[in-house]
């Protein structure tokens, strides 16, 4: 989902299709409430298959998302607790959980005290 987006805003491209999971939806659910990408919508394919399709922004001709890096891997995962703070990062940086409750901001995970798998940071 992170390389179809990145090319995508590379290539000046207004939207990009993502094939449909659950987390990548949660993933494009903080994007839009982060004001990252314009918007997403869920598509069906066919009785058996969805599609996202991810609205890119742009801001005076740059896109609205600068980086994006994943950060926890199939033969490295990365766990953190709920005390977790950006280091390392660019200030407006925002680094993706899944936690027990859902795929979460670092902000919302804080908040609510849980700690998850690190998925990716955007900044």
């Amino acid at each position: 989902m992170l390389t179809r987006i990145r090319n995508g805003l590379l290539a000046r491209k207004k939207s990009t299709v993502i094939p449909y999971s659950k987390i990548k939806e949660g993933i494009a659910q903080i994007l839009s409430r982060l004001g990252f990408i314009h918007g997403f919508s869920v598509e069906e394919v066919n009785s058996f298959q969805k599609e996202i399709i991810v609205k890119l922004k742009y801001v005076n001709r740059e896109p609205a998302i600068l980086g994006l890096q994943r950060e926890s891997r199939p033969g490295r995962r990365t766990y953190v607790g709920s005390k977790y703070k950006n280091q390392n990062r660019p200030q407006h940086s925002v680094f993706i959980l899944t936690t027990s409750q859902g795929v979460l901001s670092d902000k919302e995970a804080r908040e609510k005290g849980v700690g998850g798998e690190l998925l990716c940071a955007i900044w």
